[in-house]
């Protein structure tokens, strides 16, 4: 998974056929990425923490708790259990 030369840019309803995964951080954000991409109906989008064993939860919001330290807990176990199914996908196929 190359990690170099990214940048942020809006999401379109192209962007649909051309990627496997969209990672919303909170049910809102999932309703809008479904809204701009006509719909999600090869399952594609998906909240982080998901993929940390915790599936329907949303990542803590610091900006209502306040609470960094929660955040960066949930994003560090949402990003570690995608890199776990990334090496076990990448294992598979080898």
């Amino acid at each position: 998974m190359p990690y170099g030369n990214h940048c942020a840019r809006r999401l379109t309803a192209q962007d649909y056929s051309a990627y496997d995964l969209f990672i919303g951080m909170d049910k809102a954000n999932m309703r809008n990425m479904c809204r701009i991409l006509g719909g999600d109906p090869e399952g594609k989008v998906h909240l982080l923490l998901d993929y940390a064993g915790r599936p329907g939860q949303e990542v803590a919001d610091p900006w209502y708790t306040g609470d960094f330290e929660a955040t960066w807990q949930d994003v560090l176990a949402g990003c570690r259990g995608i890199l776990r199914g990334q090496e076990g996908a990448r294992e598979r196929v080898n």
